[in-house]
Protein backbone atom coordinates (compact mmCIF):
# COMPACT_ATOMS: atom_id res chain seq x y z
CA UNK A 1 0.00 0.00 0.00
CA UNK A 2 1.17 3.29 -1.26
CA UNK A 3 2.07 5.87 2.22
CA UNK A 4 0.52 9.37 2.02
CA UNK A 5 3.08 10.79 4.08
CA UNK A 6 6.83 9.10 2.95
CA UNK A 7 7.45 6.96 0.10
CA UNK A 8 10.54 4.61 0.68
CA UNK A 9 13.35 5.29 -1.85
CA UNK A 10 13.77 2.47 -4.51
CA UNK A 11 17.04 0.65 -3.84
CA UNK A 12 19.77 0.08 -6.53
CA UNK A 13 21.18 -3.59 -7.06
CA UNK A 14 24.19 -2.89 -5.52
CA UNK A 15 22.71 -1.40 -2.24
CA UNK A 16 20.64 -4.23 -1.64
CA UNK A 17 23.94 -6.22 -2.28
CA UNK A 18 25.27 -3.91 0.33
CA UNK A 19 22.13 -4.78 2.38
CA UNK A 20 22.69 -8.40 2.37
CA UNK A 21 26.21 -7.96 2.99
CA UNK A 22 25.54 -6.44 6.12
CA UNK A 23 23.03 -9.40 7.04
CA UNK A 24 19.94 -7.14 6.92
CA UNK A 25 16.63 -7.72 6.07
CA UNK A 26 16.18 -6.27 2.51
CA UNK A 27 12.56 -6.33 2.60
CA UNK A 28 12.03 -4.14 5.64
CA UNK A 29 15.02 -1.76 4.59
CA UNK A 30 13.05 -1.09 0.88
CA UNK A 31 10.11 0.14 3.18
CA UNK A 32 12.36 1.81 5.42
CA UNK A 33 13.69 4.87 5.30
CA UNK A 34 16.21 6.55 3.50
CA UNK A 35 18.54 6.99 6.74
CA UNK A 36 18.16 3.58 7.77
CA UNK A 37 19.10 2.14 3.74
CA UNK A 38 22.19 4.67 3.70
CA UNK A 39 23.20 2.93 7.19
CA UNK A 40 22.92 -0.81 6.69
CA UNK A 41 24.52 0.04 3.19
CA UNK A 42 27.39 1.52 4.86
CA UNK A 43 27.47 -1.60 7.14
CA UNK A 44 27.66 -4.04 4.48
CA UNK A 45 30.33 -1.48 2.44
CA UNK A 46 32.99 -2.11 5.69
CA UNK A 47 32.00 -5.99 5.81
CA UNK A 48 32.95 -5.91 1.24
CA UNK A 49 35.90 -3.64 2.06
CA UNK A 50 37.23 -6.12 4.84
CA UNK A 51 37.02 -9.35 2.62
CA UNK A 52 38.71 -7.57 -0.05
CA UNK A 53 41.32 -6.45 2.12
CA UNK A 54 41.71 -9.89 3.69
CA UNK A 55 41.93 -11.22 -0.21
CA UNK A 56 44.62 -9.29 -1.38
CA UNK A 57 46.56 -9.84 2.25
CA UNK A 58 45.67 -13.75 1.92
CA UNK A 59 46.72 -13.45 -1.47
CA UNK A 60 50.28 -11.87 -0.85
CA UNK A 61 51.46 -14.11 2.04
CA UNK A 62 50.27 -17.04 0.08
CA UNK A 63 52.45 -16.11 -3.31
CA UNK A 64 55.42 -15.10 -0.45
CA UNK A 65 55.15 -18.11 1.51
CA UNK A 66 55.58 -20.38 -1.87
CA UNK A 67 56.79 -18.47 -4.30
CA UNK A 68 60.49 -19.57 -5.71
CA UNK A 69 63.03 -18.50 -3.13
CA UNK A 70 65.60 -16.24 -5.15
CA UNK A 71 67.64 -13.10 -4.36
CA UNK A 72 65.31 -10.63 -2.61
CA UNK A 73 66.65 -7.64 -5.49
CA UNK A 74 64.50 -10.23 -8.19
CA UNK A 75 61.25 -9.32 -8.60
CA UNK A 76 59.74 -11.34 -11.33
CA UNK A 77 56.81 -13.10 -10.98
CA UNK A 78 56.17 -16.97 -10.84
CA UNK A 79 53.13 -17.43 -12.19
CA UNK A 80 52.08 -20.95 -11.44
CA UNK A 81 52.38 -19.46 -7.66
CA UNK A 82 50.82 -16.16 -8.65
CA UNK A 83 47.55 -18.05 -9.78
CA UNK A 84 47.76 -20.20 -7.15
CA UNK A 85 47.88 -17.46 -4.76
CA UNK A 86 45.01 -15.99 -6.70
CA UNK A 87 42.96 -18.78 -6.17
CA UNK A 88 43.62 -18.62 -2.06
CA UNK A 89 43.09 -15.19 -1.89
CA UNK A 90 39.50 -15.40 -2.87
CA UNK A 91 39.00 -18.17 -0.45
CA UNK A 92 40.42 -16.53 2.29
CA UNK A 93 38.63 -13.58 1.16
CA UNK A 94 35.09 -15.12 1.14
CA UNK A 95 36.17 -16.58 4.42
CA UNK A 96 36.62 -13.24 6.16
CA UNK A 97 33.93 -11.72 4.50
CA UNK A 98 31.56 -14.47 5.63
CA UNK A 99 33.14 -14.28 9.31
CA UNK A 100 32.43 -10.49 9.48
CA UNK A 101 29.07 -10.53 7.94
CA UNK A 102 28.32 -13.44 10.80
CA UNK A 103 29.65 -10.94 13.20
CA UNK A 104 27.90 -7.94 11.99
CA UNK A 105 24.71 -9.52 11.80
CA UNK A 106 24.55 -11.59 14.83
CA UNK A 107 25.48 -8.09 16.98
CA UNK A 108 22.08 -6.59 17.99
CA UNK A 109 21.45 -2.74 18.32
CA UNK A 110 22.16 -2.53 22.18
CA UNK A 111 19.86 -0.73 24.61
CA UNK A 112 18.70 1.79 21.64
CA UNK A 113 21.15 4.56 23.00
CA UNK A 114 24.15 6.13 21.42
CA UNK A 115 25.68 5.16 24.75
CA UNK A 116 28.15 1.85 24.40
CA UNK A 117 27.51 0.86 28.08
CA UNK A 118 29.58 -2.04 29.66
CA UNK A 119 27.05 -4.74 29.71
CA UNK A 120 27.04 -4.21 25.94
CA UNK A 121 30.42 -4.33 25.63
CA UNK A 122 30.84 -7.66 27.64
CA UNK A 123 28.16 -8.83 25.65
CA UNK A 124 29.91 -7.82 22.89
CA UNK A 125 33.26 -8.94 23.50
CA UNK A 126 33.82 -12.67 21.79
CA UNK A 127 33.16 -10.74 18.76
CA UNK A 128 35.71 -7.80 19.67
CA UNK A 129 38.26 -10.57 20.09
CA UNK A 130 37.46 -12.35 16.74
CA UNK A 131 37.19 -8.84 15.14
CA UNK A 132 40.64 -8.05 16.32
CA UNK A 133 42.37 -11.58 15.34
CA UNK A 134 40.89 -10.78 11.87
CA UNK A 135 42.34 -7.38 11.61
CA UNK A 136 46.05 -8.49 12.81
CA UNK A 137 45.66 -11.38 9.81
CA UNK A 138 44.88 -8.88 7.07
CA UNK A 139 47.23 -5.98 8.80
CA UNK A 140 50.85 -8.07 8.87
CA UNK A 141 50.83 -9.02 5.18
CA UNK A 142 49.40 -5.34 4.34
CA UNK A 143 52.62 -3.88 6.13
CA UNK A 144 54.64 -5.94 4.66
CA UNK A 145 54.03 -4.60 1.22
CA UNK A 146 53.78 -1.19 2.24
CA UNK A 147 57.85 -1.29 3.42
CA UNK A 148 58.85 -4.08 0.73
CA UNK A 149 61.68 -1.97 -1.09
CA UNK A 150 63.17 -1.33 2.08
CA UNK A 151 62.89 -4.87 3.16
CA UNK A 152 63.94 -5.97 0.58
CA UNK A 153 66.96 -3.22 0.36
CA UNK A 154 67.33 -4.86 4.35
CA UNK A 155 66.78 -8.59 3.33
CA UNK A 156 69.54 -8.79 0.32
CA UNK A 157 72.14 -7.48 2.72
CA UNK A 158 70.83 -9.83 5.08
CA UNK A 159 71.92 -12.46 2.33
CA UNK A 160 74.75 -11.65 1.52
CA UNK A 161 76.23 -12.01 4.83
CA UNK A 162 74.69 -15.21 5.12
CA UNK A 163 76.47 -16.37 1.58
CA UNK A 164 79.46 -15.42 2.68
CA UNK A 165 78.96 -17.46 5.93
CA UNK A 166 77.64 -20.58 4.79
CA UNK A 167 80.77 -20.08 2.01
CA UNK A 168 83.69 -19.81 4.74
CA UNK A 169 81.85 -22.53 7.27
CA UNK A 170 81.94 -25.01 3.84
CA UNK A 171 85.22 -24.15 3.53
CA UNK A 172 86.14 -24.69 6.75
CA UNK A 173 84.21 -28.05 6.70
CA UNK A 174 86.11 -28.87 3.63
CA UNK A 175 89.89 -27.42 5.10
CA UNK A 176 90.78 -30.57 6.98
CA UNK A 177 90.17 -32.96 4.21
CA UNK A 178 92.02 -31.15 1.56
CA UNK A 179 95.00 -30.91 4.36
CA UNK A 180 94.38 -34.94 5.45
CA UNK A 181 95.27 -35.26 1.61
CA UNK A 182 98.03 -33.30 0.61
CA UNK A 183 99.96 -34.28 3.50
CA UNK A 184 99.82 -37.89 2.53
CA UNK A 185 101.00 -36.35 -0.71
CA UNK A 186 103.63 -34.59 0.60
CA UNK A 187 104.68 -37.59 2.78
CA UNK A 188 104.83 -39.86 -0.44
CA UNK A 189 106.66 -36.97 -2.70
CA UNK A 190 109.22 -36.07 0.22
CA UNK A 191 110.18 -40.47 0.24
CA UNK A 192 111.02 -40.00 -3.99
CA UNK A 193 112.64 -36.79 -3.68
CA UNK A 194 115.08 -38.47 -0.98
CA UNK A 195 116.05 -40.99 -3.33
CA UNK A 196 116.03 -38.20 -6.42
CA UNK A 197 118.45 -36.33 -4.72
CA UNK A 198 120.90 -39.40 -3.87
CA UNK A 199 120.38 -40.27 -7.26
CA UNK A 200 121.29 -36.49 -8.68
CA UNK A 201 124.30 -36.72 -6.12
CA UNK A 202 125.61 -39.88 -7.55
CA UNK A 203 124.92 -38.84 -11.04
CA UNK A 204 127.33 -35.50 -9.98
CA UNK A 205 130.05 -37.65 -8.83
CA UNK A 206 129.98 -40.33 -11.66
CA UNK A 207 130.84 -36.57 -14.16
CA UNK A 208 133.33 -35.40 -11.93
CA UNK A 209 134.57 -38.91 -11.78
CA UNK A 210 135.14 -39.09 -15.49
CA UNK A 211 135.84 -35.35 -16.54
CA UNK A 212 138.88 -35.53 -13.94
CA UNK A 213 137.82 -33.12 -11.36
CA UNK A 214 138.47 -36.02 -8.77
CA UNK A 215 142.01 -36.77 -8.24
CA UNK A 216 141.61 -39.89 -10.04
CA UNK A 217 142.00 -38.75 -12.97
CA UNK A 218 140.30 -38.48 -16.25
CA UNK A 219 138.38 -41.39 -17.42
CA UNK A 220 136.16 -44.99 -15.97
CA UNK A 221 138.15 -45.78 -13.75
CA UNK A 222 136.81 -48.42 -10.42
CA UNK A 223 135.34 -45.41 -8.98
CA UNK A 224 133.64 -43.95 -11.83
CA UNK A 225 132.17 -47.82 -12.01
CA UNK A 226 130.95 -47.47 -8.79
CA UNK A 227 129.39 -44.51 -8.96
CA UNK A 228 127.80 -46.09 -12.08
CA UNK A 229 126.58 -48.50 -10.01
CA UNK A 230 124.67 -46.35 -7.58
CA UNK A 231 123.24 -44.09 -10.40
CA UNK A 232 121.72 -47.72 -11.30
CA UNK A 233 120.80 -48.68 -8.53
CA UNK A 234 118.65 -45.44 -7.77
CA UNK A 235 116.95 -45.33 -10.72
CA UNK A 236 115.77 -49.01 -10.36
CA UNK A 237 114.76 -47.72 -6.91
CA UNK A 238 113.19 -44.80 -8.05
CA UNK A 239 110.75 -47.12 -10.87
CA UNK A 240 110.27 -49.77 -8.16
CA UNK A 241 108.59 -46.53 -6.13
CA UNK A 242 106.90 -44.85 -9.03
CA UNK A 243 105.50 -48.62 -9.58
CA UNK A 244 104.20 -48.90 -6.17
CA UNK A 245 102.94 -45.72 -5.17
CA UNK A 246 101.43 -44.80 -8.64
CA UNK A 247 98.24 -46.26 -7.44
CA UNK A 248 98.54 -44.21 -4.32
CA UNK A 249 99.21 -41.22 -6.27
CA UNK A 250 95.85 -41.71 -8.59
CA UNK A 251 94.15 -42.05 -5.73
CA UNK A 252 94.68 -39.49 -3.91
CA UNK A 253 94.26 -37.32 -7.07
CA UNK A 254 91.06 -38.72 -8.05
CA UNK A 255 89.81 -37.74 -3.79
CA UNK A 256 91.46 -34.53 -4.51
CA UNK A 257 89.01 -33.79 -7.65
CA UNK A 258 85.87 -35.50 -6.02
CA UNK A 259 86.60 -33.26 -2.93
CA UNK A 260 87.02 -30.06 -5.08
CA UNK A 261 83.33 -30.91 -6.94
CA UNK A 262 81.58 -31.32 -3.70
CA UNK A 263 82.86 -27.98 -2.11
CA UNK A 264 81.88 -26.77 -5.48
CA UNK A 265 78.50 -28.24 -5.77
CA UNK A 266 77.84 -26.98 -2.12
CA UNK A 267 79.62 -23.57 -2.66
CA UNK A 268 76.57 -23.26 -6.02
CA UNK A 269 74.17 -23.74 -3.17
CA UNK A 270 74.67 -19.91 -2.34
CA UNK A 271 71.38 -19.02 -3.70
CA UNK A 272 69.65 -21.64 -2.09
CA UNK A 273 70.98 -20.20 1.55
CA UNK A 274 69.83 -17.06 0.22
CA UNK A 275 66.32 -17.91 -0.39
CA UNK A 276 65.99 -19.58 3.36
CA UNK A 277 66.20 -15.43 4.35
CA UNK A 278 63.29 -14.39 1.77
CA UNK A 279 60.33 -16.16 3.83
CA UNK A 280 57.19 -15.00 5.38
CA UNK A 281 58.71 -14.87 8.72
CA UNK A 282 62.01 -13.05 7.71
CA UNK A 283 59.90 -10.19 6.26
CA UNK A 284 57.67 -9.66 9.35
CA UNK A 285 60.99 -9.87 11.51
CA UNK A 286 62.24 -6.89 9.56
CA UNK A 287 59.05 -4.91 8.87
CA UNK A 288 58.90 -4.49 12.73
CA UNK A 289 62.56 -3.64 12.29
CA UNK A 290 62.48 -1.32 10.06
CA UNK A 291 58.95 0.71 10.70
CA UNK A 292 59.09 0.55 14.35
CA UNK A 293 56.84 -0.41 17.41
CA UNK A 294 54.79 2.82 16.78
CA UNK A 295 54.29 2.94 12.97
CA UNK A 296 53.82 -1.17 13.29
CA UNK A 297 51.28 -0.30 16.29
CA UNK A 298 48.96 2.52 14.23
CA UNK A 299 49.05 0.18 11.05
CA UNK A 300 47.56 -2.73 13.15
CA UNK A 301 45.11 -0.28 14.98
CA UNK A 302 43.97 0.89 11.47
CA UNK A 303 42.66 -2.24 10.97
CA UNK A 304 41.32 -2.92 14.05
CA UNK A 305 39.34 -0.08 14.03
CA UNK A 306 37.68 -0.70 9.78
CA UNK A 307 36.96 -4.47 11.29
CA UNK A 308 35.43 -3.26 14.66
CA UNK A 309 33.89 -0.09 13.57
CA UNK A 310 30.30 -2.20 12.37
CA UNK A 311 30.16 -3.80 16.05
CA UNK A 312 30.70 -0.57 17.73
CA UNK A 313 28.35 1.06 15.28
CA UNK A 314 25.05 -1.16 15.87
CA UNK A 315 26.07 -0.81 19.53
CA UNK A 316 26.20 2.87 19.01
CA UNK A 317 22.50 2.66 17.10
CA UNK A 318 19.44 4.15 18.27
CA UNK A 319 15.71 2.26 17.39
CA UNK A 320 14.92 3.55 14.11
CA UNK A 321 11.96 2.44 11.75
CA UNK A 322 13.44 -0.77 10.37
CA UNK A 323 14.40 -1.78 13.85
CA UNK A 324 10.62 -1.81 15.04
CA UNK A 325 9.48 -3.74 12.12
CA UNK A 326 11.88 -6.48 12.26
CA UNK A 327 10.62 -6.71 16.03
CA UNK A 328 7.34 -6.62 14.88
CA UNK A 329 8.03 -9.26 11.98
CA UNK A 330 9.79 -11.28 14.45
CA UNK A 331 6.80 -11.19 16.90
CA UNK A 332 4.22 -11.71 14.24
CA UNK A 333 6.33 -15.16 12.89
CA UNK A 334 6.82 -16.27 16.81
CA UNK A 335 2.41 -15.21 17.28
CA UNK A 336 2.28 -17.67 13.39
CA UNK A 337 3.89 -20.10 14.93
CA UNK A 338 2.11 -20.16 18.30
CA UNK A 339 5.09 -19.13 20.73
CA UNK A 340 4.82 -16.97 23.56
CA UNK A 341 7.63 -14.65 25.52
CA UNK A 342 7.09 -13.60 28.37
CA UNK A 343 9.82 -11.60 28.91
CA UNK A 344 11.50 -10.75 32.15
CA UNK A 345 9.59 -13.53 33.67
CA UNK A 346 12.28 -13.72 36.30
CA UNK A 347 15.50 -12.86 37.52
CA UNK A 348 18.08 -15.71 38.34
CA UNK A 349 20.63 -15.91 40.67
CA UNK A 350 23.28 -13.45 39.01
CA UNK A 351 20.52 -11.18 38.36
CA UNK A 352 19.84 -11.70 35.02
CA UNK A 353 16.12 -11.38 33.11
CA UNK A 354 15.56 -14.64 32.14
CA UNK A 355 11.98 -15.23 29.97
CA UNK A 356 9.26 -17.77 30.17
CA UNK A 357 8.49 -19.22 26.58
CA UNK A 358 5.03 -21.07 25.67
CA UNK A 359 4.71 -23.31 22.85
CA UNK A 360 1.52 -23.20 22.40
CA UNK A 361 1.34 -25.50 19.28
CA UNK A 362 3.25 -27.95 20.83
CA UNK A 363 1.55 -27.49 24.08
CA UNK A 364 -1.95 -28.13 22.24
CA UNK A 365 -0.54 -31.70 20.56
CA UNK A 366 0.55 -32.57 23.85
CA UNK A 367 -2.74 -31.69 25.46
CA UNK A 368 -4.52 -33.90 22.73
CA UNK A 369 -2.32 -36.41 23.59
CA UNK A 370 -2.06 -36.60 27.38
CA UNK A 371 -6.34 -36.59 26.87
CA UNK A 372 -6.05 -39.54 24.19
CA UNK A 373 -3.61 -41.40 26.25
CA UNK A 374 -6.39 -40.77 29.59
CA UNK A 375 -9.39 -42.12 27.48
CA UNK A 376 -7.42 -44.79 26.60
CA UNK A 377 -6.62 -45.71 30.29
CA UNK A 378 -10.42 -45.09 31.07
CA UNK A 379 -11.29 -47.71 28.15
CA UNK A 380 -8.98 -50.09 29.32
CA UNK A 381 -10.26 -49.94 33.06
CA UNK A 382 -14.09 -50.44 31.79
CA UNK A 383 -12.65 -53.65 29.78
CA UNK A 384 -10.47 -55.03 32.46
CA UNK A 385 -13.95 -54.44 34.75
CA UNK A 386 -16.36 -56.53 32.33
CA UNK A 387 -13.97 -59.26 31.79
CA UNK A 388 -13.44 -59.76 35.10
CA UNK A 389 -17.15 -59.61 35.59
CA UNK A 390 -17.65 -61.76 33.03
CA UNK A 391 -15.21 -64.51 34.61
CA UNK A 392 -16.97 -64.30 38.11
CA UNK A 393 -20.21 -65.56 36.50
CA UNK A 394 -18.64 -67.85 34.49
CA UNK A 395 -17.02 -69.22 37.93
CA UNK A 396 -20.53 -69.03 39.44
CA UNK A 397 -22.79 -71.18 37.20
CA UNK A 398 -19.62 -73.89 37.05
CA UNK A 399 -17.94 -73.76 40.73
CA UNK A 400 -17.43 -77.57 40.53
CA UNK A 401 -15.03 -77.30 37.48
CA UNK A 402 -13.01 -74.99 39.58
CA UNK A 403 -12.62 -77.31 42.91
CA UNK A 404 -10.75 -80.01 43.04
CA UNK A 405 -11.30 -82.49 46.23
CA UNK A 406 -7.73 -85.14 47.52
CA UNK A 407 -9.06 -88.52 47.77
CA UNK A 408 -7.52 -90.08 50.63
CA UNK A 409 -6.39 -93.76 49.98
Amino acid sequence: MKRSFYESPKPGKIMQLLWQAAGSDAYLLSKSTYNDQVKYACLGGVVVATGFMAALAGGYAMYTIFAPGDSALVDETHMPTAIVAVIFGIIWGLIIFNLDRFIVASSGVGDGTEAVKWSEFSGALPRIIMGVIIAVTISKPVEIRMFKTEIDTALYEKQIVKQKEFENATRATFEESFSGLEKRKTELEEKRDVLLAALNKAETEFANEIGGRNAAGRGIGPNARAFQATITKYETKIKEFDRVNASKFKTLEEDRITLESELKVLLGQNKKVAAGLNGLLERLKLAHEIAGFWISLFITLLFMAIELTPIFFKMMLTKSPYNYMSDNVKELMLADAGIEVDKNYYENKKGQDRHKIIYHAAQEQLNKKKSVILAQDKLNEAIIDKWVAQEMATINDNIDDYITVKKEV
